[in-house]
């Protein structure tokens, strides 16, 4: 992991050259980032063209940088401005504590914004109005119908399940794959590491059997696929809010508020639909945020 860790940092490095943090200088372009899955290309543009709309100020984007490991150092070195993270994966990922069970999304947002603030220098800003969880996925001709993450793991037992995730979910300390076995003792046949964009095809096709899909992924009801519930509150909230950089709310000083003005904005369905358009019809985010943003009257035509 170690090595990986660092591989990691090294491409971060490469792709960030020449970057560099605003250094107070409004002038400068707000960078904006994201990771690498759909979701996390559409939400830059659309944070981004909405400031445009709304402010005299510059944006950047510097598209699918990478995981948590690499946005949380960007962000606090001023390699970046902002990006959108989950609240869930900010207290267990990140700062490294622990579930309350049941615990609201209101005490996890707390926890993670006073967090960040004093470790660094980044606040969180209000959410958006969407979660974006996890939730275990079949294929409906599998022959078990689960209903539950303990369903599926009797299912196990009796049946050569091939389960897929992420690269990032089988690292991820807290919430990744060695905690929910712990938690949910499943008896997989294979585990297989795979891009977020392709493994709903592969859940699809019969490649996998299982996979860790995303709740706010419009390729469950496109592709028909069965969801189950985590019947035992393993996974935190994952609310879906901005991060910014504290010093580069003080250089955009009018950047918070026009920010704060998307919360509550984007909901589950929204985020569903925007992402099969891209995923499934082949739109290209910036055209699907824009539209967004028009539709909802956020910004004009």
């Amino acid at each position: 992991m170690k090595k990986r860790m660092a591989g990691l940092a090294l491409v971060a490095s490469i792709a960030l050259a020449g970057c560099g943090s605003t250094n107070g200088d409004a002038s400068e372009p707000i960078i904006i980032s994201g990771k690498q899955f759909t979701e996390q290309y559409i939400l830059p543009q659309l944070l981004g063209q909405y400031v445009e709309s709304k402010t005299d100020y510059e944006v950047e984007y510097k598209e699918g940088l990478g995981e948590v490991a690499i946005l949380t150092p960007a962000l606090e070195k001023g390699d970046i401005d902002v990006y959108v993270e989950y609240t869930g994966t900010g207290l267990q990922s990140v700062l490294e504590e622990n579930l309350v069970q049941g615990e609201s999304s209101e005490s996890v947002l707390k926890r993670v914004r006073e967090g960040y603030e004093e470790k660094f220098g980044v606040t969180w800003l209000e959410p958006l109005g969407f979660e974006n969880t996890y939730t275990l996925a079949y294929s409906k001709e599998q022959s078990y119908k689960a209903k539950t993450y303990s369903d599926l793991v009797e299912a196990s037992k009796s049946n050569d399940i091939v389960f897929g995730a992420p690269h990032a979910f089988y690292e991820r300390p807290g919430d990744g794959y060695d905690a929910m076995v712990g938690v949910y003792p499943f008896e997989f046949a294979e585990t297989e590491s795979l891009d977020p964009n392709v493994m709903y095809e592969a859940v699809k096709q019969g490649d996998v059997d299982v996979i860790t899909a995303f709740t706010t992924d419009g390729r469950i009801e496109r592709f028909d696929l069965a969801i189950t519930t985590d019947d035992k509150g393993f996974f935190p909230k994952y609310d879906a809010a901005p991060l910014v950089r504290q010093e580069t709310l003080e250089t955009y000083p009018e950047l918070e508020d026009v920010l704060n003005e998307l919360a509550g904005k984007i909901s589950l369905e929204d985020m569903q639909k925007m992402n099969a358009r891209v995923d499934i019809d082949g739109e290209k985010a910036e055209d699907v945020a824009r539209d967004f943003l028009i539709e909802k009257g956020l910004i004009e035509g």
